[in-house]
């Protein structure tokens, strides 16, 4: 009886006490994924952007602080002139607070420009800060691998644009393949070209977006959509390799080199 007891007590299964520490390890799982998931909150994003932009520009600090003072000085101006100092001094409040967090998302959003700038890619990192009536291929649309020139493309009522990473000249090539191959698709349809870059005739990383804002719109919504089918219905007129493939870590095919 003895001998058999330890496996008869086995082939019971789990006991409650191990059943009650397995749900336990389970909600305590639960809870850490909810929390890792979690977003942080606004004053924790805000410290967090002025973090980053404070180690790229330590004038922040001066430029938010003077952001700041002079509507509340002018409230204040206002609201001893008028006989009613508090309700001004308030609104002042608001505006300079206003003013500082508005003058803090701009210069963070250069700093983290400034962070990828010159690294593969960025070009489609701005154009992803794009905000509504912009489609964006996610992927660059023409591609040289060797020299990692690549060439993306948006989508908007200025038409299409064309945003180059690689020296001008280099990419002219395929700048004016992307061109033929829009006006083939889609005539008469306003196509512009922006190099990204700090060199003559290039655009830098955080005037992208602000540039093809500036754009004349020449395109309705549904003409926008309308040339993205038509450009994204057309196989292989774009990127010369497969989606999903990273252009950057292709390696040739070097049976195919050797005529095997």
């Amino acid at each position: 009886m003895s001998a058999n007891a330890p496996k008869n007590k086995a082939a019971q299964g789990p006991t409650k006490a191990e059943l009650r520490a397995e749900r336990k390890a389970e909600k305590q799982a639960i809870k850490e994924r909810k929390k890792a998931n979690k977003k942080p909150g606004a004053i924790k994003q805000l410290r967090q952007v002025f973090t980053m932009t404070k180690a790229y520009d330590p004038s922040i600090v001066w430029r938010m602080l003077l952001g700041f003072l002079v509507p509340v000085v002018i409230g204040l101006i206002v609201g001893l002139l008028l006989n009613n100092w508090i309700t001004w001094l308030i609104l002042g409040i608001a505006v300079g607070l206003l003013v500082a967090v508005i003058m803090l998302n701009r210069r963070g959003e250069r700093a983290a420009f400034a962070q990828i700038e010159d690294r593969p890619g960025a070009a489609g990192a701005a154009l992803g800060t794009l905000r509504r009536g912009w489609i964006v291929e996610e992927e660059p649309v023409a591609v040289t691998p060797r020299s990692r020139d690549v060439v993306f493309r948006a989508i908007g009522r200025p038409g299409v644009v064309l945003v180059t990473e690689g020296p001008i000249g280099r990419v002219r090539k395929l700048v004016q393949k992307q061109r033929q191959f829009v006006n083939r698709v889609a005539p008469n349809v306003p196509v512009h070209v922006i190099h990204v870059g700090k060199g003559e005739g290039q655009t830098e990383l955080h005037k992208v977006v602000k540039t093809m804002k500036g754009y004349d719109k020449t395109l309705t919504k549904h003409e926008v959509q309308a040339v993205n089918q038509r450009l994204s219905s057309i196989s292989g007129q774009g990127l010369p390799i497969p989606k999903g493939i990273d252009p950057y870590r292709m390696r040739p095919d070097r049976k195919a080199l050797r005529g095997k």
